[in-house]
C-alpha cells in the first residue's frame, strides 16, 4: 500500500467569504472527508495534515476579550487547542464518510509539537502576522503591554508580528510513525505543530508559527511517505499568477520548478512556502509531490488534474493506471 502525506489548507475548513462558524467548517470538512475516502478506495494509506491560521486568530482574540475574566492563553497553548478543534472536525467527517462507505480504517488525531532552534534568524526578525488588525492607538498599547512587535498595513490597520522559524524535528515522530504502521489514518501537525524549544533541559512552547507545509514536509520526509500532497485554492501552480499570460504547471522536474522560482513566480506570501516545501521534500528522497485543489484531490493523484512535481525527468512520463471512483461532493 502506497502511503501518502496530505496537507490541506484552510480553505478545506473555511472558505473564501465565510465567517468560520463551526457548522461551515463542519460542511466543509465533510466534502474534504469524502475526497480523501477516494483516495483510500484508491490504495493510499494517508497522513493527514491542516492549517489553522483563521482559527488561531479567532482563538486568539476570544483570549484577549476575555482576558478581564479568566487568564488569556499564550499563542503556543492557541495553537494547541485549535488542532484539538479541527482534528476533531475532520475526524467526526472522516468517521461518517467512511461508514458510509463501508471502509474500516481507525483515525486519530496526534497533537504535535514541533522543534524549532532558538538560534534560527527569524525568532529575532518577526515577519508571521497573526490575529485581528488594530488601529494605530490599540496597536501601540498592546505593544506597550504585551511588548509584542507591530507592523502596519496601510490599507487596514497595525498587527502583531511573530517569528516563523523553520521545524527541525517532530517530538512525536515515533508515535505517529507506530499508528501508520498499524493502520491508522493520522491527523497530525496541525498548524505546522506547536512551536517549541529545548532550553535548560525542559521543552517549551515559543511564541512563533511554523508554516504547516513546511512541518508536512519535514514529516513526510521521515515517515518516508510515497507522495506528498498539498491542497490550496488553485487547481495548478500557475506561472504569471493573475497576470494575462497566466498559465499551469502540469508536470515539471525539481530542475524546472527551481528555475521559476529564481524567475520570481512564486511569491513569499503565496505559493512560495508550497514550492519550497515541495522541493525539501523532494531533495530529501520523495519522488513525487503535487499541488492542487481541495475538489481535484482524486483527479489530481490519478494523474488527470493537479501540478505534478517529479524527483527526475524520467519519472514525468509515468502514467498512473489506478482506478478511482471518484466521490462527488460529498454527504
Amino acid at each position: 500500500m502506497k502511503t501518502m502525506l496530505l496537507a490541506i489548507g484552510g480553505n478545506s475548513l473555511i472558505r473564501a467569504g465565510e465567517k468560520g462558524t463551526i457548522a461551515e467548517q463542519r460542511a466543509n470538512a465533510q466534502r474534504t472527508a469524502a475526497q480523501i475516502v477516494g483516495l483510500i478506495r484508491a490504495g493510499y494509506q494517508l497522513v493527514l495534515t491542516h492549517g489553522n491560521g483563521p482559527q488561531v486568530g479567532a482563538q486568539l482574540l476570544r483570549s484577549e476579550r476575555g482576558a478581564s475574566q479568566v487568564p488569556g492563553h499564550p499563542l503556543d497553548v492557541c495553537g494547541a487547542s485549535t488542532q484539538g478543534e479541527i482534528g476533531y472536525l475532520l475526524e467526526q467527517s472522516l468517521q461518517t464518510e467512511l461508514q458510509h462507505a463501508g471502509l474500516h480504517v481507525p483515525v486519530t488525531t496526534v497533537l504535535t509539537q514541533s522543534l524549532v532552534s532558538l538560534d534560527d534568524p527569524s525568532m529575532q526578525h518577526p515577519s508571521k502576522p497573526i490575529g485581528p488588525f488594530y488601529s494605530r492607538a490599540d496597536a501601540e498599547e498592546r505593544q506597550s503591554l504585551f511588548g509584542w512587535e507591530i507592523v502596519e498595513d496601510a490599507a487596514r490597520g497595525y498587527r502583531r508580528v511573530v517569528p516563523s522559524p523553520d521545524p527541525i524535528d517532530i517530538v512525536e515522530l515515533e508515535v505517529i510513525r507506530d499508528l501508520v504502521e498499524h493502520g491508522v489514518l493520522v491527523i497530525a501537525c496541525g498548524g505546522g505543530g506547536i512551536p517549541v524549544v529545548w532550553r535548560n533541559g525542559n521543552l517549551e512552547g515559543v511564541e512563533a508559527v511554523i508554516d504547516k507545509d513546511r512541518a508536512s514536509a519535514l514529516l513526510g520526509s521521515r515517515l518516508g511517505t510515497d507522495l506528498f500532497v498539498i491542497s490550496t485554492d488553485t487547481d495548478y501552480v500557475y506561472l504569471d499568477y493573475k497576470k494575462p499570460a497566466q498559465r499551469p504547471l502540469f508536470r515539471v522536474a525539481v530542475d524546472e520548478l527551481e528555475q521559476h522560482a529564481r524567475a520570481g513566480h512564486f511569491p513569499p506570501g503565496n505559493m512560495g512556502p508550497k514550492i519550497e516545501s515541495v522541493l525539501r521534500f523532494l531533495s530529501n528522497g520523495g519522488k513525487e509531490a503535487i499541488i492542487t485543489s481541495c475538489e481535484n484531490l482524486c483527479q489530481s493523484v490519478v494523474g488527470s488534474a493537479g501540478t505534478h512535481v517529479f524527483s527526475d525527468h524520467d519519472r514525468i512520463e509515468i502514467k498512473r493506471d489506478t482506478h478511482l471512483e471518484l466521490p462527488v461532493g460529498g454527504r
